[in-house]
C-alpha cells in the first residue's frame, strides 16, 4: 500500500506542481482521520498558515479525483468526503450518531457481490459498500444516558 503521494506522481497523471496542490496533498497524507470533506482540508490549510482559497480546494480536489489520486464519497446526510486512493479496496462503516467512519475489508463480502452481479448478467466494474449504524461508543452512550433517565423518574 502506497502511504504518500510524491510531486512526480502529479505529473503523471498531468497535473503541474503547484504550492496548491502539494499543500493540499499533504493535509491529506498527514491528517489522523483518512476521510476529510473540502471544509476540513481548508480549515487544516488555514490552521497551517497557508492562503489557499475554499473555491482552490473544490477544484484541486476535483482535480484529484479526476485523476485516480483521490477517492469522493457520498456518505448519506452528509457531505462529501475524500481520502486518499491507496490502491486497495475496502468497505466503510458509517456511525449514524457521531459520524464515524471505520474502514474493513473481507473477501468473503467481495466475492458475493461479484456472484451476485454474475448471476444477473453483469460483470462488476466497481461498487462500493457503506454499511450504516450506531457504533459502540454511541450506543453505550445512549443507553447511560436512557439509566440515567429511568433512575431519575424512580425518584419523583
Amino acid at each position: 500500500m502506497k502511504n504518500t503521494v510524491e510531486p512526480d506522481d502529479l505529473k503523471k497523471v498531468g497535473l503541474r506542481t503547484t504550492l496548491p496542490r502539494i499543500r493540499i496533498l499533504q493535509i491529506l497524507e498527514e491528517n489522523a482521520q483518512p476521510h476529510m470533506t473540502a471544509e476540513n482540508v481548508y480549515k487544516a490549510l488555514l490552521e497551517a498558515g497557508e492562503d489557499i482559497g475554499i473555491g482552490t480546494v473544490y477544484r484541486v480536489l476535483t482535480q484529484f479525483e479526476s485523476a485516480g489520486l483521490i477517492n469522493r464519497h457520498y456518505f448519506e446526510g452528509a457531505q462529501s468526503v475524500f481520502e486518499l486512493d491507496q490502491g486497495i479496496h475496502h468497505d466503510h462503516l458509517l456511525c449514524v450518531k457521531c459520524g464515524r467512519i471505520e474502514e474493513f475489508m473481507d473477501d468473503t463480502i467481495e466475492e458475493r457481490q461479484r456472484l451476485i452481479a454474475e448471476q444477473f448478467g453483469f460483470t462488476m466494474t466497481d461498487h462500493s459498500l457503506h454499511i450504516y449504524g450506531v457504533c459502540e461508543a454511541c450506543e453505550r452512550s445512549v443507553a447511560s444516558h436512557l439509566l440515567s433517565r429511568a433512575s431519575r423518574a424512580e425518584g419523583e
